[in-house]
């Protein structure tokens, strides 16, 4: 079956703040957005993707974002990060409530459509999820045909993701495994490849 996937995303001035000082201060909301960008261009890209759904702080100020093919709405009253994924599943789910929706992080410059598209395929329609290289936090988490996506993201998410009874998937993954939140994970996607919108902050 075919993924919608849910993808969130701070402002732009307000996301990544331990990436601060990896470019240049006026830059980082762009460092933000490249991220962004690349890790978008890969799953409009992939393989047994049908929708992407950019839940967004601010929609205007990643509206350029829209050009990938995604979807973007304004997020909830509640400003956090499993809310803006439970908003996400809503509003994909009033228009086809036996979809299978995934929560997707939004720093995953290096990702490939192919890694994605596996993982997807090695779900096969199970609660699934994705932990981080580090194996605490979860990069991607798939819930099972009409069911609950039911995100419990945070510090140590990969546990309770798996308590919650999703098959922690075991392929390789490497550019789905690792996603940007310090300078050391900047400089490990950097070494993978990452996609053009962030390698050209590089040049």
């Amino acid at each position: 079956m075919d993924v919608d996937l849910v993808v969130p995303m701070k402002h732009p001035r307000d996301g990544k703040s331990r990436l601060r000082g990896a470019v240049e201060a006026d830059r980082h909301p762009g460092l933000v957005l490249a991220l962004a960008a690349d890790t978008l261009a890969a799953v409009v890209s992939a393989g047994r993707v049908r929708r992407v759904l950019l839940v967004a702080a601010d929609p205007r100020a990643v509206g350029e974002l829209a050009e990938l093919g995604v979807e973007i709405v304004g997020e909830p009253a509640e400003q956090s990060l499993n809310a803006a994924f439970r908003h996400g599943e809503a509003l994909l789910k009033a228009d086809d409530p036996a979809a299978v929706v995934g929560a997707l992080q939004a720093d995953l410059p290096a990702l490939s459509a192919g890694d994605l598209t596996a993982a997807l395929t090695e779900a096969a329609g199970n609660r699934a999820f994705v932990a981080d290289r580090q194996g605490t936090g979860t990069t991607l988490l798939l819930a099972a045909p009409g069911e609950p996506l039911d995100p419990r993201f945070g510090p140590g998410s990969a546990r309770r993701h798996a308590a919650s009874g999703a098959i922690a998937l075991r392929q390789a993954l490497p550019t789905l495994r690792s996603d940007v939140d310090t300078p050391d994970d900047l400089a490990h996607v950097r070494a993978l490849g990452v996609g053009k919108h962030t390698a050209e902050l590089f040049i």
